[in-house]
């Protein structure tokens, strides 16, 4: 199967959903799903469906829909879901802190391997209830060295965002997913993913609004 590594965000942004709806329709004993029933279960038109799936392929045949067991495995070899993950929390406050508990490998094999935070935390040198220790900030490369991980959650201040992605990716890590409201300047190669809640709060505010003068 030929896939265009070219692929829009908006589609890439969607593969977990796509993944997420399959193994859905696997749960309920689905074997076959038109772009209609994939599209009303994700909240979009048809129409986008057909043409998010057409950068990978023919994942189907019109008029026999999506076979759901091959969809569910394709996603998850494309988003390596067949595999675990670990990941690193950098900064365990409020929002650090809430995600070392999420139990992210309930749904997905991803899991938080290790949190980090500044070496004066009381909470350094301790564990989670789930076992996850906290290391401090300044033993990152060292906690590193011996690991496969590459992948590292951002939670910290924003004016200590850059210096601490600048440690992340001297220690091996590859994608960086921030939370802190900040751009980071990061070399060719390394993928970092953006939340910013307050954006994603003011947009649906916005929306609420629109909806409201219609």
């Amino acid at each position: 199967m030929v896939i265009d590594k070219s692929i829009p965000k908006a589609t890439a942004k969607r593969l977990s959903l796509y993944y997420r709806i399959f193994k859905r329709f696997h749960a309920d004993l689905v074997e076959k799903a038109s772009s209609k029933q994939i599209a009303d279960a994700m909240g979009i038109d048809s129409a986008t469906v057909r043409r998010d799936f057409s950068y990978f392929g023919e994942l189907g045949r019109r008029g026999f829909g999506y076979d759901v067991t091959k969809l569910m495995n394709f996603f998850a070899d494309l988003l390596n879901d067949h595999s675990t993950t670990n990941v690193i929390i950098v900064g365990v406050g409020n929002i650090g802190r809430a995600l070392l508990h999420y139990r992210f490998h309930d749904r997905n094999k991803m899991q938080i391997a290790m949190g980090f935070d500044t070496d004066d935390n009381p909470i350094v040198g301790t564990s989670t209830s789930d076992g996850i220790p906290i290391y401090g900030i300044s033993s990152i490369k060292e906690q590193l060295k011996n690991t496969e991980i590459e992948t590292a959650i951002l939670t910290v201040q924003s004016d200590h965002a850059q210096e601490v992605a600048d440690q992340l990716i001297a220690s091996g890590i590859r994608g960086i997913l921030c939370f802190s409201p900040v751009h980071l300047n990061v070399p060719k190669g390394i993928i970092v993913q953006y939340v910013d809640l307050t954006s994603e709060l003011q947009t649906l505010l916005y929306f609420m609004n629109q909806n409201d003068t219609l």
